[in-house]
C-alpha cells in the first residue's frame, strides 16, 4: 500500500535522526533546561527578528493548543475558530474538556473572517444577559487551514487589527507553517507573524521532526506562569533534550522549509495531473493537502493500491485528500499519476 493519508506516518527526517543519535549520550539537565534547547531558541528567535521572544517546546500540536487556551482564558471565556479549526473538529474536544468552549464562526476557505470576529464579540456585549454566556476571550486560527489554504499578509492584518480592537490575543497553529511559507501564495515570514500573533507554534511533528512544536510567544501576559501551565497539562517532557536537539537540526541550515518545498512540490504534481484529468477540487490549495472531487468507482480502483482519506462521501463522487510528507517518494507520486491517467 502506497499511503497518501498523512504527513506523519513515517519516523523522522535522517538528519533529525543523526542528531538524536550523535546526541544521545550527552548529559542535560530536563525539562527543556539544557544547551540544546537554548540553542533552538537562539535559531527561531534568530529567525522571528526577535530576541525577546520566549519560545517553549512541547510534545504534540493537541497539547500545545489546549496549554495555550488555557493559559489565555479566564474560567468564563472561550476561543474563536473557525467551525473547521482543528480544535474544534480535529481534537476530540479537548479544548472543552479543558473547561473552554469552543465559539465557531462559519469558515470561508478554512480562513476565520475578521467580521465574523467583530460579530461574535460585538453580539455577546449587546445582549443584556452577557454575563450568562461565555465570553469571547481568544482568536485561534490555524496556517495552513485545515482545507490547506493560507492566510495572505492582509488577511493577517486584518485579523490583528480586530483582535486588538476587541482585547483579544490572537494564537495561530502552525502544525504545518513551512509548508505555508514556503507556498506560491505566502507574501510574508516569520518576523512578521511575530509581530502579527500573541503566539504562534513551528510544527515539527508533521515536518520531519520524530515529535514535537514549537511555540514562541510575544504577549508577554500569556508567558506569565506559562511553564507552570505546561506541567500541569502534561506536556513538559522530562527529556526535554530531545526537543531541542530536533528543532537545531530542521533549523540550523534550513532543513525545515526544504522539507516543506518538497512536500508543496509533490503535492502540486498531484494537483497539476487532476487537473489535466479535467478532475474538480473542493478547495484550491497551494500546500502539501490536496481534496479532488474523483468519481467512486475511480476511488475503488484506486484503493487497492493507495491510501488517502475520506473528506465528504457521495452517492457517486466523494471529496478525498491527498496529503504529501517529509517522506513521500517522488517514485510513489509518479506511480499514482501513471495510474490515475490509466484508469480515468
Amino acid at each position: 500500500m502506497i499511503r497518501f493519508e498523512s504527513d506523519y506516518l513515517e519516523g523522522a527526517h535522517p538528519q533529525v535522526l543523526e542528531a538524536l543519535v550523535a546526541s544521545n549520550l550527552e548529559q542535560h539537565p530536563g525539562y527543556g533546561e539544557d544547551e540544546r534547547c537554548e540553542t533552538a531558541r537562539a535559531l527561531i528567535r534568530g529567525l522571528c527578528a526577535a530576541p525577546e521572544a520566549a519560545v517553549h517546546f512541547l510534545v504534540g500540536g493537541t497539547q500545545v493548543n489546549c496549554t495555550v487556551i488555557s493559559a489565555a482564558l479566564r474560567p468564563h471565556q472561550g476561543v474563536i475558530s473557525a467551525d473547521s479549526g482543528h480544535i474544534a473538529v480535529h481534537e476530540t474536544g479537548a479544548v472543552e474538556h479543558g473547561g473552554h468552549k469552543v465559539l465557531c464562526a462559519p469558515a470561508v476557505n478554512g480562513k476565520l473572517l475578521p467580521e465574523d470576529i467583530a460579530r461574535l464579540v460585538d453580539t455577546h456585549w449587546a445582549d443584556v444577559t452577557h454575563e450568562h454566556q461565555v465570553q469571547p476571550g481568544m482568536v485561534y486560527i490555524s496556517n495552513p487551514t485545515e482545507m490547506g489554504t493560507v492566510y495572505t499578509r492582509a488577511e493577517l492584518s486584518a485579523l490583528a487589527q480586530v483582535c486588538g480592537r476587541c482585547g483579544l490575543p490572537l494564537y495561530m497553529d502552525g502544525a504545518r507553517l513551512g509548508c505555508a511559507l514556503v507556498s506560491e501564495e505566502c507574501d510574508y515570514d516569520l518576523p512578521f507573524l511575530y509581530q502579527c500573533c500573541d503566539a504562534f507554534t513551528i510544527g515539527g511533528t508533521k515536518l520531519g521532526a520524530l515529535f514535537g512544536e514549537a511555540l514562541v510567544i510575544r504577549n508577554r501576559e500569556l508567558n506569565r506562569d506559562f511553564r507552570y501551565f505546561i506541567k500541569q497539562g502534561g506536556g513538559m517532557l522530562a527529556k526535554g533534550r530531545l526537543l531541542g536537539v530536533q528543532f537545531e537540526a530542521l533549523l540550523k541550515d534550513g532543513l525545515y522549509f526544504d522539507i516543506a518545498r518538497k512536500e508543496n512540490e509533490l503535492a502540486m504534481r498531484i494537483r497539476r495531473q487532476l487537473e489535466a484529468l479535467g478532475y474538480s477540487f473542493d478547495i484550491v490549495s497551494p500546500t502539501n493537502q490536496q481534496f479532488p472531487i474523483l468519481p467512486n468507482t475511480l476511488l475503488e480502483k484506486l484503493g487497492k493500491k493507495y491510501s488517502f482519506s475520506m473528506i465528504a462521501p457521495g452517492t457517486s463522487e466523494s471529496c478525498i485528500r491527498f496529503c504529501t510528507g517529509w517522506a513521500t517518494r517522488e517514485e510513489d507520486v509518479e506511480a499514482l499519476l501513471t495510474d490515475l491517467r490509466a484508469l480515468s
